[in-house]
């Protein structure tokens, strides 16, 4: 017997607790949930009332800890509205696809004249072909006559709207018996909902709160502190500390971000830029009462080897491409959609976020950013042609392409916060719509005085 997999599909913006429970009610219906907020749709303009990231984030915090619940994010990512069509056609090589819909949608299915036969892109055929989990609201009554062929009808009897939380929240009203509590504790956070631009940093106390730890074990310095902070827990910790230096991070970040917990590093490598100092982090009792918690984004990568074949990747410092060979790359360099450098004769090229900027971008001579600043960085390594050129600041909605101009003589290889891709002959890069890192820094943490013992020369501590 296939799998039954319900698609519950929506623009759950936010999220709140009546779509939990519906996601709980559908996992003990079938298989397999999927739970897919969708991307910008021209019928619903307020689906864009905040940037797609916070939307993913919601979305993960509000489902991502049921059994058989698992969370799709490429409509928002790729900021598309996958019809229903389509989405059955993605999925039905894994099992029995069951549209979930409300009520609403089927009434005057017997006369043809539902939403799904009306104006859905092939509703009469999915009418009669695919399988419909339909969801009955409080007080709203469904013809049995009403019903497609194949269609199994859920009860539920709990109320919710993500109008009125957005109601809520912009008259200052209380909205946390609305929302899962860590979804309530971030749009509170972020001050979402409420301005017209969400915040990207927050003030708040770590104190009193459960973290698990995750520690470099090649790092001595690091293992030793386990017995100063230890044990930790992984039974739903509130944060992630990390043991090491910057890599140790980066490792836990590719591993964790999906849990959407801020990530709190604690220095036991060299310059730990995405870290806190030893002494700042262990001032007075741990974990620490004071910091700041800045929501950094992260790489979507899209790389395409000679067969054809689309590898999707995300990282947080950095990606790029780099020789195979002892001969040089030629690279054509395309920004959103228009050739730039036709012919980049070097070592490779790399993109970094803002937060990676003082790893290998800045050894390779671009000047490092401020983790919060609303940019990115293209660079070249080694460039002997054009002979001037050295990189490039991007803004945050702008798409990188390079295509390897030959890649049977001068083949390349595609590296993402130094994990391999292998060889590639297209590398498409851009700031992630759904991937994003929350690291937490001791208030007194500079961020700026760092940058500025980069940028000057000048010996750091910490």
């Amino acid at each position: 017997m296939p799998q039954r997999i319900a698609l519950f599909g929506g623009s759950f913006n936010p999220p709140g607790l009546h779509h939990r429970v519906i996601a709980q009610r559908l996992a003990r219906e079938f298989d397999e949930v999927r739970v897919i907020p969708c991307g910008p749709r021209p019928d619903k303009p307020v689906t864009d009332s905040i940037p797609p990231v916070y939307r993913a984030t919601l979305a993960d915090l509000t489902f991502g800890d049921l059994p058989r619940v698992t969370v799709d994010l490429f409509d928002l990512e790729q900021a598309t509205f996958t019809r229903n069509w389509d989405l059955q056609k993605r999925y039905e090589s894994l099992g029995e696809v069951w549209h979930v819909v409300g009520g609403d949608l089927v009434s005057g299915g017997a006369l043809g004249k539902s939403l799904i036969q009306r104006t859905w892109a092939h509703g009469p055929e999915l009418w009669q072909s695919a399988h419909f989990a339909i969801l009955t609201r409080p007080g709203y009554t469904i013809d049995r006559a009403d019903l497609p062929p194949q269609s199994h009808v859920i009860v539920l009897e709990e109320p919710g709207s993500s109008t009125l939380i957005r109601d809520h929240l912009v008259h200052g009203q209380n909205v946390a018996h609305f929302l899962a509590p860590r979804a309530h504790e971030y749009i509170q956070r972020y001050g979402l909902y409420r301005a017209p631009n969400p915040s990207s940093w927050a003030r708040q106390s770590l104190s009193g709160q459960s973290y698990a730890i995750q520690a470099d074990n090649h790092n001595a310095k690091a293992q030793g502190w386990l017995a100063e902070i230890g044990p930790g827990t992984e039974d739903k910790p509130d944060f992630i500390t990390v043991l090491g230096g910057d890599g140790a991070m980066l490792r836990c970040i590719r591993e964790r971000w999906r849990e959407r917990r801020p990530f709190f590093g604690i220095n036991a490598g060299h310059l730990g830029f995405l870290m806190n100092a030893p002494e700042q982090a262990f001032s007075s009792s741990f974990p620490p009462a004071d910091v700041i918690l800045r929501q950094l984004p992260m790489l979507y990568l899209e790389v395409e080897d000679r067969q054809g074949r689309v590898q999707e990747a995300y990282g947080f410092n950095d990606a790029w491409l780099e020789r195979s060979t002892s001969q040089s790359s030629w690279l054509q360099v395309w920004v959103n959609g228009v050739e730039r450098i036709p012919k980049l004769i070097s070592d490779g090229a790399l993109v970094a976020t803002a937060a990676g900027s003082t790893a290998y971008a800045r050894s390779m001579g671009a000047s490092p950013l401020l983790a919060d600043t609303p940019a990115w960085l293209l660079v070249g390594s080694n460039v002997m042609e054009p002979s001037q050129w050295r990189s490039a600041l991007l803004s945050v909605d702008t798409t990188v392409e390079l295509r390897n101009l030959s890649p049977e003589h001068r083949p390349v290889e595609a590296f993402v916060d130094g994990l391999s891709l292998g060889e590639v002959v297209s590398f498409r890069a851009r700031i992630s719509r759904a991937a994003c890192a929350e690291v937490a820094f001791c208030a007194s943490h500079d961020m700026a005085e760092k940058i500025a013992a980069i940028q000057f020369h000048r010996p750091q501590v910490g």
